[in-house]
């Protein structure tokens, strides 16, 4: 509110959480544009999306499609037919997450089993490593070896428990390799700074609208970690198998499920 009353061209916020208060403020500054990241689109009695207001963009992100590939990969390194999910808040956004990564392990693999659990229903399940841990030395024991998490802070928790059994785990919306060098088989990346300079660069040249903006594979918006840290990991022809599931995905041979 502060920056709002102050004038400014762009006020961005981060996270659903603030999904209502930016609602609110964007019918309060009509003639400042504002930009959420991880927007919380509604919907209502008929089942139709509720349109932000027409000075808000609702930046989001096909989380589904990123899971899809590392899905896929943890299913042709993981050496198991047991594949772990750790989420944070068992909520809408988090299962985007669950039902890509899922799709994507069963894509390559019919017989495996996706083990997937959440933290808790609150809030503070995004900030609990303890119970992370606990999940995740579980699902180890049960013989996955590879776990992905959707949990912010939570999932520090998991890597502790990766390094402890020498399992991997996957990182989430940024490269996490520093958790646990070695221990990380790759990361389901969020590219927020594409939308956020998107988004800029719309009310820089002036042709900011409210409305709903989608980021996905086609747009640059999610994607993998394939770099110096982790190719060890992911051979020539597991990586060119990725990159083919990629290149379906964007050309619309592939849907991937965003819901349970």
């Amino acid at each position: 509110r502060l920056l709002a009353a102050e004038g400014m061209d762009l006020v961005i916020g981060v996270g659903f959480i603030f999904t209502d208060d930016l609602t609110e403020l964007a019918k309060e500054y009509p003639a400042v544009a504002f930009a959420g990241v991880d927007y919380a689109v509604s919907i209502d009695k008929d089942g139709q999306v509720v349109q932000p207001p027409k000075n808000m963009a609702a930046l989001k992100f096909r989380e589904e499609q990123g899971s899809f590939l590392v899905g896929a990969i943890a299913a042709l390194v993981g050496n198991s037919k047991k594949m772990g999910f750790v989420g944070g808040m068992d909520s809408p956004l988090i299962h985007k997450f669950e039902a890509g990564y899922r799709a994507g392990v069963k894509a390559v693999c019919a017989d495996c089993e996706v083990i997937a659990q959440y933290a808790g229903v609150t809030p503070e399940a995004f900030r609990n490593p303890g119970r992370g841990k606990e999940l995740a030395l579980s699902q180890y024991q049960q013989g996955v070896n590879v776990i992905y998490h959707a949990s912010g802070s939570t999932g520090l928790g998991v890597f502790e428990a990766a390094r402890t059994l020498n399992k991997y785990g996957i990182g989430v919306d940024a490269d996490q390799y520093k958790e646990a060098p070695g221990r990380v088989l790759t990361s389901m990346v969020k590219r927020v700074d594409n939308a956020v300079y998107d988004v800029i660069s719309r009310v820089k040249d002036k042709s900011f609208t409210g409305g709903i903006y989608n980021f996905g594979l086609a747009e640059d918006g999610v994607g993998y970690v394939y770099d110096a840290n982790n190719k060890a990991l992911i051979s020539d022809a597991v990586r060119a198998r990725i990159e083919a599931l990629k290149a379906d995905i964007v050309a619309g041979r592939i849907a991937v499920p965003s819901s349970r």
